[in-house]
Formats: C-alpha cells, structure tokens, sequence
C-alpha cells in the first residue's frame, strides 16, 4: 500500500467527512477535532502491552490517529500475558463486540491484529480513515511514512534502543515503553539523540501522581529530616530467570514470525519461544529484568524529588545457584552470564550536591525486602510484598510500591502530623497529555529520555553488576568505565553486535 503524505493525508478526512454522515463531534461542536490538530502515529510492536495501552486504550482518543502499525510477527495466538483473557476482554469492550476473539485457541496479537482491531474502531465510530499500513520492520516504516509525527515504541526491552534512535533522527517523536534501551550504551546513544533532535521524546513509566507531589513537600519541609536512603521492593519476577545457558535447540521458528528481525541486534540464535513475547524480559540478550520492567515507574520519583544522579558505585547480590548435570552437582556459587538470577539486591550510592549529602538507593526483588523497620514492630505490622521506604535522620516515610500512599511511621507519629504539611500547586496534565502537547506544540516532554536519563544508566548499572557481583563497580561517568573492573566495563556495549545494526546506535 502506498504511503501518503500528511497534508494528502488530512485532505482525505475532510472529504470523507463530507461524504459520510456522521457524528456531530467528527463535523464540529463539543469535542471536535480539526483534523489539522490530529497527531499522527506509528505503532511499532503489536503484542499484549501495546494492545492494552494503544489497541484498548489510546485509540479511543480523538486527537490520535494511528496509520501504521510494525511487528516481526504477522498474526498468532500463541503470545503469553498475564492474564488469558483480559485484552480480549477490554477489545471487546472497546469496538463494542462481545463476540470478539471467540474461537481463539491462545492469545492472539500481532500486526494484522492489531490493524484490525483499530481499523474496526475508526470505522464503527465514523472516524475518516484511509486505512491502516502495516509493515514488518520499523526502517521500512520510516522511511515510507514520512508523514507521522512520531511512534509509540511498544517492544521488546533489547529493540528500544535502535527504535528510538531510528525515530528521532528522522525527526519523529519516540513515545517508549520503558527501558529507554536494554544496554549502557544505548541508554546514553538513544539520550543524546533525543537531546539532538527537535522532536520530543517520553518515557511511558513517566506518571504525576498527586501522592508524589505531597511526598516532594514533605521531604521538602524536612519532615524526616536530612533522607539518607531509598528502599524499593518488589515480589516479582513473574516469569522464568536464573536460567544457566542459552539453549540449544528449539522448535521450528512459528509461520508468520521474523525471527531474525525480531533478535534485531543481537547476534543470531536458535529460534526458543521462552526468548520471546513476555518471558524475554529475564535474559540479559533481550530483557532488563524486574528492575528494568517496574523500576522506571518506582524509582524515577526519588530520582525526581532527590534530583539523583547517575551512581558513583554499584553493587548487587544475586542469588547462588547450583545445578546438576549429567556428570556431576555444581559446588555451588553459580552466578548466571545470561539470565538474571530468580532474586538480587542491588546498591548505589549517589554523590552529594549543593542541595543534599550523598544518598543510598537499594533495591530488592525475587522477594526480598530490607529489615522490618523498629516503628513497624510498634504497630504490630511488617513490610508488604511491594514497597519504598525513605529513610532520613529524623525519621521513615513509608509508601506503595511506586510511592504512593506516604505515611510516616510508627501510625502514632502519622497520627500527630496528619494534614500539617500540603503538597504545593503543581500542573495536574496527565502522562497522556504530556506526551501529546509536546508533540503537538514541538516542547519537551516532562517525561523525557533526558529526564530519565541517570535512572535509565542506573538500572544498566545494575545488570553488568549482577554479572559482576560481591564489588563494589566504581563507576566513572565521564569515561564510561569502571575504574576497577575491566570486566565490568567489558559489559557496557553489547560483546557482539549484527551485521549492520550497530551503526543505527
């Protein structure tokens, strides 16, 4: 199908408004969008996390019009999700069809799918639409449809590197699922092309909760005192990590699927389906692990209220694993090159500024947790599966798991503070509209790669020091090396790249 450019492209919805009877909010009135402020997407990557956010959610607004969608895969129904049912569900709901998806044998997605569920939507709501074009791969996209604005960048963790970057260069924006990218160096290529380019880019993990900005006053009015350090946790991971090698031989690579495309730059390996779909996130050749799935949403509000750098140091505690072959049992001590390991901690330390001495972040996952704090023994209560805590040296502050729902602790303290302290006015826009406005009035986004940026080298940090485990990595920024670990510095780039794809970093 050929691509046309944005101002034939607006053309043709004004005469199909003319040709089509239609609502009033398509032809004018309340809620009318001229078809001059419509934004104009590509959708790169159609699996189950693009189609709760784009296919079942983002499609639904006025001022967004997607005209192309990507994925190495055409059409299957053999994804994985968390939920069996639950995006057949909100789809049905969206295009108002119960009968959605019945006969399905798994969960199905995929580019094809993803056209029609949104060519479906368009249709039923009498929205002009010259039709949906799908691609296989991202370069083709961009290079033929000229006339977005930008893409929303909902892929595996080890594509968003390239994907960003490609876009930005072309001067489109990069709206991502978090990782900004998988590997350091990436992280820092795909960061100075958005400072580079004049189109914004946007972290999707970027949120302004009103509990953040009453947490931001309190830690302002030093209600804890001076913060000393940040605790987060997590239960997860939900998928298989701790794996020991790569495997060796796998099924026949699925009809319809590019498989090479889709390991992108990672050099070729026998086709596994447990590389792909959601369980890729435990490899480290494809995925960032749970701190690089749920850490952009937790920890980028200490980075924002804290204004924390990028570490100075960096040290983990995977777990051990042993294991037994068919000639002998491990002596135990294994730590994984490939796969992150089923629990870890991970340590950094943030230098001191004009505003604050150096602060400590740790994070937990795989079900670990810090220490119950004393206070929470006075209450006869321990730490939930999720959590952040801050520790200052007049006090905690206790929150969810993405630092929501601030209390002081112990409950008695809390008690006695209640309601002294507001948070201060601040810009209510939502994560939706930041992204939008900054594309539509070419600003900047306040969720930007380049706000997110030493939290995104930070969580790099963390999975080389995971391989690099029981040191503490000495981390010098302005050379892009640890000051004492060869082998550490060894694991910033990937050890090897495909032919041709390193020059897109």
């Amino acid at each position: 199908m050929n691509p046309v450019n944005r101002r034939t492209f607006l053309a043709s919805l004004g005469s199909a408004s003319a040709l089509t009877i239609v609502p009033r909010r398509v032809l004018g009135g309340p809620g009318y969008i001229a078809p001059s402020d419509m934004v104009l997407l590509a959708q790169v990557g159609c699996g189950t996390q693009s189609q709760r956010q784009l296919n079942a959610g983002l499609v639904t607004r006025p001022d967004l019009q997607v005209i192309a969608v990507v994925d190495p895969n055409k059409d299957s129904q053999n994804y994985v999700d968390w939920d069996r049912f639950g995006n057949r569900d909100r789809i049905r709901r969206v295009l108002d069809d119960p009968t959605w998806g019945e006969g399905h044998t798994g969960i199905r997605a995929g580019r094809d799918v993803a056209r029609q569920i949104m060519e479906t939507y368009y249709r039923k709501q009498n929205r002009p639409s010259r039709g949906i074009r799908s691609y296989e791969d991202f370069r083709e996209m961009l290079e033929k449809e000229t006339d977005i604005q930008g893409v929303v960048n909902i892929t595996p963790d080890h594509q968003h590197g390239p994907i960003n970057i490609a876009a930005l260069k072309k001067g489109k924006a990069a709206i991502s699922h978090k990782p900004v990218a998988s590997v350091l160096h990436e992280v820092r290529r795909t960061v100075q092309a958005a400072r580079d380019s004049a189109a914004p880019s946007h972290l999707l993990a970027y949120s302004n909760h009103p509990d953040r900005h009453l947490l931001a006053a309190w830690i302002e009015a030093g209600v804890i005192g001076t913060i000393r350090e940040v605790h987060n946790w997590t239960n997860r991971p939900f998928w298989p990590q701790g794996m020991q090698e790569y495997h060796k031989s796998g099924p026949p690579v699925p009809d319809g699927f590019n498989w090479e495309l889709w390991q992108g730059s990672e050099p070729d390996r026998i086709y596994h389906p447990s590389y792909t779909f959601a369980v890729y996130r435990g490899w480290y050749a494809y995925g960032t692990g749970c701190l690089g799935d749920m850490g952009h949403y937790s920890l980028w509000q200490p980075y924002r209220i804290l204004d924390l750098g990028v570490p100075e140091f960096v040290e983990a505690r995977p777990n051990n694993d042993a294991y037994v072959d068919e000639h002998n049992v491990s002596d135990g001590g294994h730590v994984s090159q490939v796969a992150f390991p089923k629990a870890s901690t991970v340590r950094w330390r943030h230098p001191a500024t004009a505003r604050r001495p150096a602060v400590d972040t740790f994070w937990y996952d795989g079900g670990m947790k810090p220490q119950t704090p004393e206070e929470l023994y006075e209450d006869n209560e321990d730490l939930a599966d999720e959590g952040m805590l801050f520790i200052g040296d007049k006090g905690k502050i206790l929150c969810d798991y993405r630092a929501t729902k601030p209390r002081l602790i112990p409950q008695s303290r809390q008690r006695a503070f209640e309601g002294s302290v507001a948070a201060k006015d601040y810009d209510r826009t939502t994560p939706e509209d930041e992204w939008l406005n900054a594309i539509k009035n070419s600003t900047k986004s306040k969720g930007s790669f380049e706000q997110v940026a030493a939290l995104a080298e930070a969580v790099t940090l963390a999975a080389i020091a995971l391989r690099v485990p029981y040191k503490r990595l000495l981390w010098d920024a302005t050379k892009v090396e640890f000051t004492n670990s060869t082998e550490a510095t060894a694991l910033v780039r990937r050890a090897q790249y495909r032919q041709g794809w390193e020059s897109l970093l």
